[in-house]
């Protein structure tokens, strides 16, 4: 059977759990699902359960597709591929023994090329003045290949026919037969559409779809959006399964109950330092540990250089045998104390960071080192120092297991008290007890500095590997500190979590500028931890853009910001003719931290008012728009992260207000904005352009088509009205078209080429990365794992988007986590509807790059939650 993909709508099925089981039938197959109350002509297939007089039923018989029943997604499921089509076409009783399937004729006639659509070559004067049920009419008649005109028709052409409702004597006049709008089921249905029993005059097809919404409680729903992301940052990420082996200790029937290592000792003291490991080797059991002055020793021998790789060998075996019989995290606090007091230097015993930091250097052939180490790097010094940093890493992840998993033991009889993060050595080593309330401690300044220089050797002597693994212990390391930290502070005070990792990113930021986005691209995608792969990619791609005089906004991380700020950036970043590993621009102040002056500075320069809203929702940026104040207007757009496409609670952008009031300075300001505001966006059918020439503002109307072109006089307004319906004269049409033709003509010349390939494939990276992580770390909506009560809450917060704008939905909101849950399904039922997909710049469309390819299948997968979520309308 021809391979195609297949792209359903559904009609009829009210039971939203029906719909649900077709819609994720139909993308277990690899087709794709478009929601919405209307006919999309992109459709193959529309799914209904019987003949129903619905738009998209009538529209799908006259354009030929294929109208099934819903057994065929479901038996398709079952049988693990798409099934012929034919046994499962839409089919009605009209009293006779045989069936009549109403749409096999248009089918086939459209499949065999006879026909485009069963109204080919119609030339209809639309004469319905109700505006919804005329775009109605207006849909069906296209999806048969008619072409609709409002009146008077233009000159040149000669109408075939003419419908209205209702009929009256003077349309008559036009020079063609008058039908009356059931014209168009009795063409496509013929004598049987009595038995169908449509009454397509008075029922809105469209509207015996709708099972009418529920009004939610905005507050209710903000309270259960809040609980939701709670949960989802509260719940247990790590899962260490190699700890759930470990010993429990303190058994007494497993405890030698005296152990004599003076023979180790004398040992040590004669040198025979491997002799001194077998015999304490020997003497380990769970609950005993070997005097830790012993274990100095044969640490402090092996960081010499001289011990033998046999020697290190059985070393690194007996540590993690330690480890294993006595987790520091099932035992007493003495415990702890024997690890904090083993795992430090052995000269010079200041504690385990800096035990850990000589490690990582000594790896990185550094010569700053608490004290000097044999070199040039020895093969056999450098594993052991790479075997010590993976205990501690493995010490460190036990730590965290248990914490997240709440095993600690609390048996007062055998002097185990319970234990908490505040008492672990994790927490004890890289922060002081005047650093528990920043994530960026300096030990953890440190780590992250080290973690940059040794990707950076990575890369540069990726072939030597004289570092097994190294940059891959430290970032899962790191990923260990930030999801500790995280954890511990997240149910306290959830803004202190944002700010911490905010800093954290800001940092690495400022510590990374000068580095190849090649090797950083390459440290993000060693990422394991999704929290910690979403800020230093954020982080690393917000200073790709700004290095390349992209400026992007350093507001919160959301899906909004990624689709309608980033995508826009990677197309800059394909223009780029910098290198890709270039680092002459310095870094912006809104990507990272520049000091007390930058700050100052930026204060001085925020327009008094800025984040003062109106009654109506309106911003700053609305009201100078509206009194075109233009110097504010520019003042507001400098600012970083502003949001140029900013809605009041009616809808209404910016950009709106200018066309609406004739700001002709500020539609130009805001039209050279980075990035450039949606200019299709509407309101009751209402965009900029049609506000524009609504009042009678032609200077703003060219503008807006010199720089979108003929694609925004498609749009229709609530009535039908395309922009030329708004003008009275030919000379005002003439105009409209000339401009919307240079820019027509100028995009069509537009270089799609790629000139830096290196850096937009980084970028592709990084934002698949990002969008992915994204995606997992936060569980959108259309996403969430199955359950009632998942599946009920974004019921409520898709119907709550479709029946009321955000801003009224959010209004009074104060838990900003639930209004970015909000804005993200907004987000994804627009990509849903692909309503966003002109934000997709033409280079990363076109380009070939393995990268850029992988960003934009996850791009599809992101749209088809959004069909999910469409489902549910």
């Amino acid at each position: 059977m021809e391979s195609y993909t297949r792209v359903f709508q559904i009609s009829g099925i009210k039971i939203r759990e029906k719909k649900r089981v077709l819609v994720q039938g139909i993308q277990q197959l690899g087709g794709k699902y478009i929601g919405g109350s209307v006919y999309q002509h992109t459709c193959t297939h529309v799914i209904i359960p019987q003949v129903l007089s619905s738009e998209k039923f009538l529209a799908a018989c006259a354009a030929g597709k294929w109208v099934v029943m819903p057994d065929y997604v479901l038996d398709s499921v079952k049988n693990g591929s798409w099934l012929p089509e034919e046994p499962y076409e839409v089919a009605i009783s009209t009293g006779s023994t045989s069936a009549f399937y109403p749409v096999r004729q248009w089918r086939e006639k459209v499949a065999t090329g006879r026909l485009t659509g069963a109204f080919q070559g119609w030339r209809v004067l639309l004469m319905v003045q109700e505006p919804t049920r005329r775009a109605m009419f207006k849909r069906l008649l296209k999806a048969g290949r008619a072409k609709v005109y409002r009146f008077p028709p233009p000159a040149h052409v000669s109408v075939t026919h003419v419908m209205a409702k209702p009929i009256t004597e003077n349309l008559k006049s036009h020079g063609a037969p008058c039908y009356p709008v059931s014209h168009i089921v009795q063409h496509l249905f013929g004598s049987n559409c009595v038995d169908m029993k449509f009454n397509i005059i008075d029922n809105h097809p469209a509207e015996t779809e709708k099972t009418g919404f529920v009004d939610v409680d905005f507050s209710k729903l903000e309270t259960e959006l809040r609980d939701y992301v709670i949960k989802q940052e509260g719940r247990s990420r790590p899962c260490f399964l190699e700890f759930l082996g470990y010993h429990a200790p303190h058994h007494p029937h497993l405890q030698a109950t005296e152990t004599d290592f003076s023979n180790a000792h004398t040992m040590i003291e004669c040198g025979l330092f491997s002799e001194a490991l077998d015999s304490i080797r020997s003497d380990v059991f769970p609950g005993l540990l070997p005097p830790v002055q012993y274990l100095i020793s044969v640490l402090e021998y092996a960081q010499q250089g001289n011990a033998t790789s046999v020697f290190l060998r059985n070393l690194k075996h007996f540590m993690h045998t330690l480890l294993f019989t006595n987790p520091p995290w099932l035992a007493p606090s003495k415990v702890k104390k024997y690890y904090a007091q083993l795992l430090q230097c052995p000269r010079c015993k200041t504690g385990l960071w800096p035990f850990l930091e000589t490690a990582i250097r000594y790896c990185l052939s550094s010569e700053v080192t608490c004290h000097p180490l044999p070199g040039p790097a020895l093969p056999t010094l450098l594993h052991f120092h790479c075997d010590i940093l993976a205990f501690v890493l493995k010490l460190f992840q036990g730590e965290l297991y248990s914490i997240s998993a709440g095993d600690f033991v609390a048996l007062q009889e055998t002097g185990v008290s319970k234990t908490s993060g505040s008492g672990s050595l994790l927490k004890g080593t890289f922060w002081t007890v005047w650093e528990h309330s920043t994530l960026l401690s300096h030990a953890v300044k440190q780590l992250t500095q080290l973690l940059v220089e040794a990707a950076i050797r990575d890369y540069a002597k990726k072939d030597e590997k004289l570092s097994p693994d190294l940059v891959v212990t430290l970032l899962d390391l790191l990923s260990v500190l930030v999801e500790f930290w995280c954890q511990q502070h997240f149910k306290l005070n959830q803004s202190l979590v944002e700010k911490g990792l905010k800093d954290l990113a800001e940092h690495f930021a400022v510590i990374s500028q000068d580095v190849s986005p090649v090797v950083l691209v390459e440290l993000v995608v060693r990422i394991s931890c999704a929290r910690l792969k979403l800020v230093m990619a954020d982080a690393i791609f917000r200073n790709l853009c700004c290095q390349n005089g992209f400026t992007v906004g350093d507001e919160p991380l959301s899906l909004k910001k990624m689709v309608m700020s980033y995508l826009p950036a990677l197309g800059h970043l394909a223009q780029s003719n910098g290198g890709a590993c270039s680092r002459t621009v310095p870094t912006s102040h809104s990507c990272t931290t520049q000091g007390t002056s930058s700050r100052t500075q930026e204060k001085e320069n925020i327009p008094r008012g800025l984040n003062r809203v109106n009654v109506a929702g309106e911003t700053l940026l609305h009201r100078a728009c509206k009194r075109n104040q233009v110097e504010t207007v520019l003042q507001i757009l400098a600012l970083p992260g502003t949001d140029v496409n900013v809605k009041d609670h009616a809808g209404w952008t910016p950009l709106h207000e200018a066309c609406n009031h004739g700001s002709t300075a500020c539609v130009e300001a805001l039209l050279r904005h980075h990035p450039t505001p949606v200019l299709n966006s509407q309101v009751g059918g209402v965009s900029p352009l049609h506000d524009a020439l609504i009042n009678g503002y032609m200077d703003i109307a060219k503008m807006l088509l010199e720089r979108a072109g003929s694609v925004l006089l498609q749009q229709t307004d609530g009535n039908g009205r395309t922009a030329l319906d708004l003008v009275s004269t030919t000379s005002q049409r003439e105009e409209l078209l000339h401009s919307a033709q240079v820019a027509d003509s100028a995009l069509r010349n537009i270089v799609i080429e790629v000139l830096n390939l290196p850096l937009l494939e980084a970028g592709s990276s990084l934002l698949a990365h990002l969008i992915f992580s994204y995606k997992k770390e936060r569980d959108l909506p259309g996403h969430m794992q199955p359950s009632d009560e998942t599946h009920s809450l974004e019921c409520r917060l898709v119907r709550a988007l479709e029946t009321h704008s955000f801003q009224k939905v959010t209004l009074g909101w104060t838990d900003q986590r639930a209004v970015r849950l909000l804005e993200d399904a907004e987000i994804l039922l627009e990509l849903g509807r692909e309503s966003y997909l002109g934000q997709v710049p033409q280079a990363l469309r076109e380009c070939r790059g393995e990268n850029t390819q992988l960003l934009m299948e996850i791009l599809e997968i992101v749209k088809s939650h959004g069909e999910v979520l469409l489902a549910y309308l």
